[in-house]
């Protein structure tokens, strides 16, 4: 099948595994955002729709690109090329827009940037070459 990955072997799977750790990791750091955001939303601290975006934003991705993980694991071709683009993707962009001066508060900056982090792992073991091999071969 052409969307498939025809090798999903141990080195695979395990890559795999790397890569959705870091997601969690990512995950649960955007977790941490919004529930600071709501927390101070509740305590009646000004939060703007922006802040609300961009916490709510970094656990949707989370949520997405973990599911393309998953998929990805169990062989699926087209998930494994979109969770290839995220994982390197999603951290120059939320380090592109944390960089704007006085755009959002120190602390938000530093949970996004962890979490930016936090996918650097996944980006560089989904990007790697044996596995973009697999992805190649045809079952």
């Amino acid at each position: 099948m052409d969307n498939d990955i025809s090798d999903t072997g141990p080195d695979v799977r395990r890559t795999l595994r790397t890569a959705r750790t870091s997601i969690v990791v990512y995950g649960a750091i955007g977790a941490v955002a919004l529930t600071v955001v709501v927390g101070l939303a509740v305590a009646g601290s000004e939060v703007t729709s922006f802040l609300w975006g961009r916490a709510g934003g970094m656990v949707a991705s989370a949520v997405v690109t973990y599911v393309l993980t998953v998929l990805a694991a169990r062989g699926r071709r087209w998930a494994h090329v979109r969770l290839r683009i995220i994982t390197v993707l999603a951290p120059v962009a939320i380090v592109a827009v944390d960089a704007i001066p006085g755009a959002l508060p120190a602390w938000f900056v530093a949970l996004q940037v962890a979490g930016a982090l936090a996918l650097v792992p996944a980006a560089y073991v989904v990007n790697r070459s044996a596995l973009r091999a697999a992805g190649r071969t045809r079952s």
